[in-house]
């Protein structure tokens, strides 16, 4: 019988060798191009373009609102994607996908091109979310994957500081070279992820695993329980979009603090979403994947509440950095508690990961449109949208404790 390990960790359940190492850098990078550089980038460029008269302020909002069209799109098709293309293929094509975007973007020969591209972006995005954690976790010790899953989407961290930093600095190149310059970016990440995908499907579950369990998808508890963390996370996504959208807006002109001030917070929003999936991963590993996703949900909840309720500096510094951080950190948690619902079927895991990646960009696409309408004609309350996405967040909390008693 060969000594020769056939999976990531085979002799050290606790330990992740140079495979899982290289495959978890690669989740990095498809998450920071894909994710944190496709969607979040935007946000600092939309003054530049409307100035630069490339395009005016609604059609700048517009194309905006395509990469949430697209992410909606990919989160459909990764799974269909992966299996005609295989996922390390469908993974590299996507990151191609998202790099040529961000060079397409250059040359805004006409809104439609710019409106097909920035879908294109959103579409990789989507597809990408959907595919990078379940083609590395399966291959990782169980033990170690809150971390992995947390240095995965930690690449979302990443995209939403570079917004605040590595823009700025771009942009005194001109608004084109800027784009060039995220392309450049991008392809580099692409090429370091290139041959750190894992080559094969996941590793086989052992012979007694496939005996009926109370685990396992099929099962009425089981199944119900995932419902619930669909409807969570869809939940979770209308807590966390005011402070998406508005924040910046918030503390810009709703205090009267001004821009710089605004963009300083945005920045702190970055800096608290770098470490949120690794603290949120680390969290799960030692408490559960279940009891972290109740301690953020509540936390959220509050820090939400905190911004509906108070207009103090401390205030919103405490929700700046409590929001920043489960921005990206409630990913590896929700993808964690799938893990601990259906712990040996890979295959219904990455079908699981796709409904939710599914309802939060559902809820996500939603709720920006429908706050945005609910701002405009509420005279732009502010306390209002924040209150409306701290009740979302409460509501998925109340129906983890009370809801999943049936599950005792």
């Amino acid at each position: 019988m060969s000594t020769q390990p056939s999976t990531f960790g085979a002799h050290a359940p606790e330990a992740l060798d140079a495979r899982a190492l290289f495959a978890t850098l690669a989740g990095l990078c498809g998450s920071f191009v894909a994710i944190g550089l496709a969607r979040f980038a935007y946000t600092p460029l939309i003054p530049p373009l409307i100035q630069a008269h490339w395009f005016t302020a609604s059609q700048a909002v517009t194309l905006g609102a395509a990469n949430f069209a697209g992410y909606l799109i990919g989160a459909l098709l990764g799974r269909p994607i992966a299996h005609a293309l295989t996922n390390r293929h469908a993974l590299r094509l996507l990151m191609l996908a998202a790099t040529a975007a961000f060079f397409a973007c250059a040359f805004p020969l006409s809104v439609s091109w710019f409106f097909v591209w920035r879908l294109t972006s959103g579409v990789a995005g989507g597809a990408i979310m959907v595919l990078v954690a379940t083609s590395i976790l399966p291959h990782v010790p169980p033990a170690r994957r809150g971390f992995v899953s947390g240095m995965i989407f930690l690449g979302l961290g990443l995209g939403i500081a570079a917004s605040g930093t590595v823009i700025p600095w771009l942009l005194r190149h001109g608004l084109r070279d800027t784009w060039i310059g995220l392309g450049v970016l991008a392809l580099v990440l692409t090429a370091i992820s290139w041959f750190g995908w894992p080559r094969g499907d996941a590793p086989a579950a052992p012979q007694h695993a496939a005996a009926p369990r109370a685990g396992h998808a099929d099962s009425p508890r089981t199944a119900f329980a995932l419902r619930l963390l669909y409807a969570q996370y869809a939940a979770n996504a209308l807590g966390l979009v005011p402070a998406m959208v508005l924040l910046v807006d918030y503390v810009a002109r709703g205090l009267g603090h001004g821009a710089a001030t605004g963009a300083h917070d945005w920045v702190l929003y970055g800096v608290a979403a770098i470490a949120g999936p690794i603290v949120c991963g680390q969290a799960a590993d030692r408490i559960g994947f279940r009891a972290a996703w109740r301690v953020a949900l509540l936390l959220q909840a509050l820090a939400v509440a905190l911004l509906a309720v108070s207009s103090q500096t401390w205030a919103i510094l405490v929700a700046t950095l409590v929001l920043g951080a489960f921005t990206p950190g409630v990913v590896p948690l929700a993808l964690g508690r799938i893990h601990e619902l259906v712990p040996h079927d890979h295959l219904e895991q990455r079908a699981a990961w796709s409904r939710a990646t599914t309802a939060f960009a559902l809820f996500q696409a939603l709720g920006g449109y429908g706050y945005s309408w609910l701002f405009a004609h509420s005279h732009e309350n502010y306390a209002l949208i924040f209150a409306c996405g701290a009740v979302a967040l409460t509501l998925a909390l109340l129906a983890d404790v009370f809801l999943n008693r049936r599950e005792a």
